[in-house]
């Protein structure tokens, strides 16, 4: 495997170290068979259960190929079928023997699939198979058991959902795949690229089955991933739900803030335009959907509320300006800290900014502020012991004061005397 060839490596101690991490809404959507559309074929993976971290979603770059987990079973049993699954698909299996290996893990399921591969579903599961033919026949066939394929060169969609055990929508699953999978075949039809199509179809099963948390998505022909926008930032949490308010932007300047900070926002504090509330499902679609200005935007080192929403916002607006310029992206989020539009973080200086310009990705590692803190200490041309020094004096002051307040009548007596 090379190195850059699948995302998310880490889920082997990820999945070692969690009691439950199966994600209940598994998506592959296929628009382009050919691989011609930079934005024919996608995948994704939500759920209502906790530890919904990337290793849900694995992509290959260089094979444009993903592999979906889930299922009953136990961490052990769907780490081994998912590497077995990638090692198969790597040695060109079919997608159909691929998806299959989970047969032989208890309680396991695959959901592999690519562009000119096709896709499949196989081991415990209930989904349907979407195809949509050239003449615009819709067809949507329900599938519990053995191994459901959509086939190479077909264009089409796989979808599984199940309610996850304590989700207070629980018995919806059935009614709202189906629903789905309709909808998701009707897109199709109209020329939807596939990226759009798997944002709208998560939040979709976001709100009607309270299968909400990332989870993320993949674009299989460019590249690009949510990467952890979505995921939870401690173990045993769930992730961001997919149907909540996620970003607010202006159209007219770019200007853009994460929530829960934009909720004090109305207007564009830089050009007063009304701003657009951004959904995570349509954050979703927005970052792997490939345009002039796309870019993956992955932060690190910080779980500060609205951090990666708004990082990611000041980092699309740079590299839409300037370019995947290191030092240009590390001055615009140093402006944005200044103007405490990102709070609980230190400055950040080029080496902290990992471009990749290649896959359209930025990296950012950011430093916590200790204590309290919201914003860094001010950078002035003063030794701080001379502050201190003002300090102490701006105390003796303000004592002096409180003396004379007190102590004004018995003052003004002995001066008069």
């Amino acid at each position: 495997m090379k190195k850059r060839g699948v995302l998310g490596v880490f889920f082997i101690v990820l999945l070692l170290c969690m009691s439950s991490v199966s994600a209940t809404c598994n998506i592959i959507i296929i628009t382009d068979p050919t691989g011609e559309d930079p934005n024919g074929a996608a995948a994704g993976s939500i759920s209502f259960a906790q530890n919904m971290f990337q290793s849900t979603f694995l992509m290959s770059r260089d094979n444009h190929f993903a592999v979906l987990s889930g299922g009953t079973g136990s961490s052990e049993s769907r780490l081994d079928s998912i590497v077995e699954a990638v090692a198969t698909l790597k040695n060109n299996a079919s997608v159909s023997s691929t998806a299959a290996i989970a047969n032989q893990y208890d309680g396991a399921r695959l959901v592999v699939g690519g562009p000119s591969i096709g896709a499949a579903v196989s081991g415990s599961f209930r989904a349907y198979v979407i195809t949509v033919e050239d003449n615009s026949t819709i067809t949507v066939t329900p599938y519990s058991s053995g191994t459901a394929v959509l086939q190479p060169g077909q264009k089409g969609a796989i979808i599984h959902l199940r309610n996850t055990q304590g989700n207070p929508m629980y018995g919806t699953a059935d009614s709202v795949r189906k629903e789905t999978a309709m909808n998701i075949g009707k897109m199709i039809r109209d020329g939807y690229p596939a990226t759009t199509i798997l944002s709208e179809a998560m939040g979709e099963v976001a709100r009607d089955s309270g299968e909400k948390y990332g989870g993320g998505g993949v674009n299989l022909i460019s590249g690009l991933s949510t990467g952890d926008m979505f995921t939870p930032t401690q173990m045993n949490e769930t992730g961001y739900p997919m149907d909540e308010e996620y970003s607010k932007t202006c159209d007219n300047c770019g200007w853009g803030l994460g929530y829960p900070a934009a909720e004090q926002y109305d207007k564009c504090p830089q050009c007063s335009h009304d701003l657009k509330t951004i959904y995570a499902y349509e954050a979703l679609g927005n970052t792997i959907t490939v345009s002039k200005d796309s870019v993956s935007v992955s932060v690190y080192g910080s779980d500060e509320p609205g951090l990666s929403a708004t990082t990611q916002n000041v980092v699309k607006n740079a590299v839409a300006k300037n370019g995947y310029d290191s030092k240009v992206i590390a001055d615009s989020i140093n402006k944005a800290i200044d103007n405490g539009l990102l709070v609980g973080v230190d400055h950040v200086e080029p080496k902290d900014i990992n471009v990749k310009k290649d896959s359209k990705a930025v990296g950012i590692y950011y430093t916590g502020l200790a204590g309290d803190r919201s914003s860094p200490a001010w950078d002035l041309p003063i030794d701080s012991n001379i502050l201190n020094i003002l300090g102490s004096i701006q105390t003796v002051i303000g004592i002096i004061l409180i003396l004379l307040v007190v102590f004004r009548s018995r003052l003004l007596k002995s001066f008069q005397k």
